[in-house]
């Protein structure tokens, strides 16, 4: 008899950990298990902000797919995805064709822009690795220019965060920090150094605590942090963004460096696979599977749910993410024998947002965390999402223990 094979398309947190429990659960002779990735690493998205601010190194963001799968019962395939056809289960690559019994579409995100002129092509976002690594180029060549220049031009020294949401909250945090560093590297005075956060919505992080959000704009704002909520970015340019703030009154912000970080979407190729989808997001069955396909899971980003006690949609955080991923893998075994799925139950534990290396806030178990206590926190998180995926061996190479 045939052995049932199962794709699993991305290694995000939940395409990573739908195949590492996967491994657990079959024989090597039970299934073919095929992960196919762009890259042959896999990066920790959570901890972009900080290589995108350069407080830490790139390669301390990724570490290597083989270091986690058996070989011995998965297939690695280094290839990009172009097309998803569920009706005719086929999946194209720039390695080829593939076929599937079982599919789990994990691709992850991208940036949304919301039609905003100009953005997609003037604005830098945190991405991925490659793009984290670009916004710290940038933002050294600014302060490198200017300090060398003859007619210095302050503009330069301007950074436009867009979004107070999770990451541009993150990400302000490190540049708190990483400003510092660069005004003394390059002999710039930090007067002249302008950090500015647009937020389009009236209010930063929402959804958040507010008494724990006011300290984070308080210590943010000490760090030298402009906020500038409730007027949204209406065009980018390559000297600036143009932000509304009335009905009929608008601002120029000239900004050497504009980082966008308010938005994100499913992966666009959901939209043209045959899934029933709301911006390349799915509304998930309460097992994990696309509607009307019951042999395609849909975990992370791309998957949508509904937190019915509040009817708003559960975050798309790492947490959950790789808790989707061990019901996926559980249920894909289950079908194999013919036994019934189960519903997927998040366990939500807390949210914890950093607000640099030493500072951060959170709501963990029903407790309020600001400073120290949270930045502990926030790193036994990180280490944590490691030793579930790796290990020992990965959380020690990788890890962070400095507190």
């Amino acid at each position: 008899m045939k052995r049932p094979t199962v794709l699993v398309l991305g290694a995000g947190y939940g395409g990573l950990s739908t195949v590492v429990n996967l491994q657990k659960l079959v024989g090597t002779d039970e299934a073919d298990i095929i992960l196919i990735n762009k890259n042959d690493y896999h990066y920790e998205s959570t901890w972009l902000h900080e290589a995108s601010a350069g407080t830490l190194s790139p390669d301390q963001v990724r570490y290597d797919i083989k270091d986690v799968i058996n070989k011995g019962k998965v297939q690695f395939v280094k290839a990009t995805v172009e097309g998803i056809d569920v009706n005719s289960k086929k999946v194209a690559t720039s390695a080829g064709e593939y076929t599937y019994d079982y599919l789990v579409i994990g691709l992850g995100f991208e940036g949304e822009t919301f039609g905003i002129t100009g953005l997609d092509k003037y604005a830098l976002s945190i991405a991925n690795v490659n793009a984290a690594r670009q916004i710290r180029d940038h933002i050294e060549y600014q302060f490198a220019t200017w300090s060398t220049e003859e007619t210095r031009d302050d503009a330069r020294l301007t950074i436009v965060v867009g979004g107070a949401g999770f990451s541009g909250i993150e990400f302000l945090g490190e540049l708190g920090n990483r400003i510092p560093e660069l005004c003394a590297e390059y002999d710039v005075p930090k007067e002249k150094v302008r950090v500015v956060c647009v937020e389009a919505a009236p209010m930063v992080l929402p959804g958040f605590d507010p008494e724990l959000v006011e300290y984070a704009v308080r210590q943010l704002e000490a760090k030298g942090i402009e906020f500038s909520i409730g007027t949204p970015v209406v065009e980018a340019t390559p000297e600036g963004v143009k932000i509304k703030k009335g009905e009929e009154e608008f601002e120029f912000i000239k900004a050497g460096t504009v980082v966008w970080a308010a938005g994100v979407r499913g992966n666009r190729l959901i939209e043209t696979s045959g899934i029933e989808n709301m911006r390349a997001r799915v509304k998930v069955e309460k097992d994990m599977r696309a509607p009307g396909f019951p042999d395609v899971f849909i975990v992370g980003d791309c998957a949508l749910m509904i937190n019915e006690a509040i009817n708003r949609p559960y975050p798309p955080t790492a947490q959950i993410a790789m808790q989707q991923a061990v019901t996926v893998a559980q249920n894909i075994v289950a079908l194999m024998k013919g036994e019934n799925t189960k519903e997927f139950v998040p366990e939500l534990k807390g949210t914890v947002c950093s607000l640099g290396e030493h500072d951060a806030i959170g709501d963990v178990m029903g407790r309020k965390l600001t400073g120290t206590k949270a930045s502990i926190m926030k790193k036994v998180i990180d280490n944590r999402a490691l030793y579930m995926i790796g290990g020992v061996p990965l959380m020690i190479k990788k890890g962070k223990f400095k507190l």
